[in-house]
């Protein structure tokens, strides 16, 4: 937590009627730089207002605890951008995830035709048991994040992990099979 900010577990801006106002006109001065900001660095639309919306949502939950007010714009540009960060990084990771798991699919695959491996793939994909085959549609097929995902179904991050987990390794028992009988013909 920055140096500006004290610590205070049950702060809220509507318990002081001006603090919400002040509140209020800081937070609209300040949103468009917060779209602005997370817009520079991951350079997604819909990225950037998610961003921007968890920024402005930390500072109302942190404004009481603001002793230098006039340093609210300075503070939100550096929540953004770290929050933007961390966005970028979790892509990162997943993407580098999802390409572990098709290079293993591939390599399952050996020498079987593309085509015939990508029907065996949707096939085994509507083979999975249904809450295994939603989080795989959502996460792999859609591109949704883990905790995109976990709001959607109303579930914990953790079971999302779990259930990709488990969707994926029976993905790649089953693919290796399809591999060996396609090595057959």
């Amino acid at each position: 937590m920055d140096a500006e900010w004290t610590a205070s577990p049950d702060a809220s801006v509507s318990g002081d009627c001006c603090a919400e106002r002040e509140f209020t006109d800081l937070a609209r001065e300040s949103s468009s730089l917060a779209f602005r900001v997370a817009w520079s660095v991951v350079r997604d639309r819909a990225d950037a207002e998610e961003i921007a919306q968890e920024a402005l949502l930390r500072a109302y939950r942190h404004f009481p605890e603001l002793r230098k007010r006039e340093r609210f714009r300075a503070w939100m540009v550096r929540v953004t951008w770290r929050l933007a960060l961390d966005r970028i990084r979790a892509k990162r990771r997943r993407v580098r995830r999802e390409l572990d798991i098709g290079q293993q699919a591939i390599a399952a695959a050996g020498s079987a035709k593309s085509r015939e491996f990508h029907f065996a793939l949707a096939e085994e994909i509507e083979r999975l048991p249904r809450k295994l085959r939603k989080v795989m549609i959502l996460a792999a097929v859609q591109g949704y994040d883990v905790r995109e995902v976990a709001r959607l179904l109303d579930v914990p991050e953790g079971t999302v992990k779990s259930r990709l987990f488990l969707a994926r390794k029976r993905l790649i028992e089953r693919l290796e099979w399809v591999a060996e009988d396609t090595e057959r013909r």
